[in-house]
């Protein structure tokens, strides 16, 4: 996974912080966010970023599946990620 050209990114001390420079939309990534899209900026798949949720925040698998595909889908559908 990619952020498009569009899109800026900023760690801060809540999570990450993304900005769509076509629309002037931020959007805040909480620190769950924040694992999940590191991981998969870092070469990471699905599987490897629901793994990362598990170790981080100790929530059960159903939990983590659900969270990482929904963050995938409201990224994808928004336009902020390729591939």
């Amino acid at each position: 996974m990619r952020f498009t050209s569009h899109v800026s990114t900023a760690e801060t001390d809540y999570g990450t912080v993304l900005l769509d420079q076509r629309s002037g939309q931020y959007w805040q990534l909480n620190p769950t966010g924040t694992v999940v899209v590191r991981t998969l900026l870092d070469g990471g798949d699905e599987n490897i970023a629901i793994e990362a949720l598990m170790t981080e925040f100790d929530v059960d698998r159903s939990h983590a599946v659900r969270d990482v595909r929904a963050l995938l889908d409201q990224l994808r559908s928004s336009g902020l990620v390729t591939a």
